[in-house]
């Protein structure tokens, strides 16, 4: 099997006008120096672009060092990362499965002991772990302002489950239709790294399609290391992509992004697959609509999607798209990139609701300074650990790193973790943070930040905030430009 560092240097990259591509498998510490004293980019071993490619800026070269770094050291804890999220979520759904604590100690006494079925609705990972929360707020109704936003994170949580535990989900507590689960081919990793799912329900008159993309794993090295990534490919007419992101929803390994490819039923790519459903379910509906939704990874993904729609000119879906609502979204491309889909915004009149909470560390990668790539788009609905919030240009302290919010972060992490024992009391039993969720916020006495990035904050934003904040007719119109 061909590795994706591979690949980055014997794939046609014709369908792009330039690119930058990191492969960081195989670099060594002498290799890490020179980057910092050498301009010429392309002559490094780990970096792919085109030759001559030079950077005056020691700035950039010090921001692709620490990627490369990052990158290095996610590689190196991948397996045990991975196990310790397995012993994590095994122990939960182990007591689970045997009726609990003090049962479970009886069956392994009598020899009865059941282990848990990851197939079953009631297995829940470790983001299920932290939210158990599957019904939607009844007090948010259609005419509600909060109503898709609220529809839509609880989508987005939900995409990370199993496909058991999302159909009794849409059918049984939200008393919608569930329209399957989707699981597609990266051309480049040759795996099935693109998850989602996709239902239907109404609000008020006219059917409501979702889509949802499976988001980030928090034990997930590769994951992490994709948000880290500053690899990226320049569309024509497009700008500057994180190409990870692009070969998750099915950048063609050797032609980029073809109208059409040949139908495969055993390697689906995600963007062929998600628009031909959509297209059928709407030639059977012509009044219904669509949105698309995800947190973390699948924030970005649901960003890049109608970027592409928008590139191959499909204008009646377009005119389908009811909206785009991202939690925690990465940066996903530079500043043409921005002007490029604020102009498919404003041209099909689509909204853009793009959900920050407070101090999450992911909204703020890839990082974005005055001579790099990455520039989110239009504003953000923000929201500080109050849950009150506001639509701003820019998440306060955009790259995270500040000497001046250490402080003020690490105090609102341990704001965080108190609040989470006396919540409830306020809100009521629905806002009862679970022992994984408790436990999870005491990381953010290490890495503030980091805890915020989970979806019960983004839960609580979209049911405890103002409605008034979400009659903003979008984020991406509230402010103009490209930040």
């Amino acid at each position: 099997m061909a590795t994706e560092d591979t690949c980055t240097k014997t794939c046609d990259k014709s369908f792009c006008e330039d690119h930058m591509l990191l492969s960081p498998k195989d670099v060594g510490l002498w290799d890490l120096i020179k980057l910092l004293f050498s301009k010429n980019l392309g002559s490094r071993k780990f970096i792919d672009c085109p030759v001559g490619t030079t950077e005056e800026s020691f700035s950039l070269r010090f921001v692709i060092f620490i990627s490369v770094v990052a990158q290095k050291f996610l590689h190196l804890i991948y397996k045990p990362l991975g196990l310790v999220g397995s012993a994590i979520e095994f122990m939960p759904n182990f007591m689970h499965a045997n009726g609990g604590f003090f049962k479970l100690l009886l069956n392994i006494v009598t020899g009865k002991m059941e282990l848990p079925n990851k197939e079953l609705p009631e297995y829940l990972t470790s983001i299920g772990l932290l939210d158990i929360r599957r019904d939607l707020d009844n007090r948010i109704k259609h005419d509600d302002p909060r109503y898709t936003s609220a529809l839509a994170i609880m989508a987005a949580k939900s995409a990370y489950e199993n496909e058991a535990y999302i159909k009794e989900t849409v059918e049984k507590h939200w008393k919608m239709e569930f329209l399957g689960i989707f699981d597609c081919w990266n051309d480049y990793e040759e795996d099935y790294t693109t998850q989602g799912f996709m239902w239907s329900g109404k609000k008020g008159d006219f059917e409501l399609i979702g889509v949802s993309f499976r988001g980030t794993s928090p034990f997930s090295a590769k994951d992490w290391s994709s948000d880290v990534d500053l690899s990226w490919y320049k569309l024509r007419g497009i700008g500057k992509v994180h190409a990870g992101f692009l070969k998750a929803l099915g950048l063609q390994k050797s032609q980029g992004w073809p109208k059409d490819i040949q139908s495969d039923n055993r390697k689906p790519y995600a963007y062929y697959l998600i628009r031909q459903k959509l297209k059928e379910r709407l030639e059977n509906n012509p009044n219904a609509k669509f949105l698309l939704t995800g947190h973390s990874l699948g924030a970005a993904l649901s960003v890049v999607f109608p970027a592409i729609l928008a590139y191959h000119n499909e204008t009646d879906l377009l005119s389908k798209l009811e909206g785009v609502y991202t939690f925690g979204q990465p940066r996903v491309g530079d500043h043409e990139f921005g002007e490029y889909m604020q102009e498919v915004l404003v041209t099909h009149g689509l909204s853009y609701h793009r959900f920050v909470y407070c101090n999450d560390l992911v909204p703020r990668v890839p990082f974005d300074s005055s001579d790099m790539y990455y520039k989110h788009f239009g504003g953000c609905h923000y929201y500080n650990s109050f849950y009150k919030g506001q639509v701003l240009a820019e998440e306060p302290n955009k790259n995270y790193f500040s000497i001046f919010a250490i402080i003020p972060m690490f105090a609102n992490a341990f704001w965080e973790l108190l609040r989470s024992f006396i919540m409830h009391y306020q809100n009521g039993l629905e806002y009862f943070e679970t022992y994984a969720c408790r436990g999870w916020r005491v990381t953010g006495l290490l890495i503030a930040g980091l805890p915020a990035h989970g979806p019960p904050d983004y839960v609580n934003i979209t049911r405890l905030g103002s409605p008034e904040l979400l009659m903003t007719k979008s984020a991406d119109q509230s402010t103009n430009g490209v930040n």
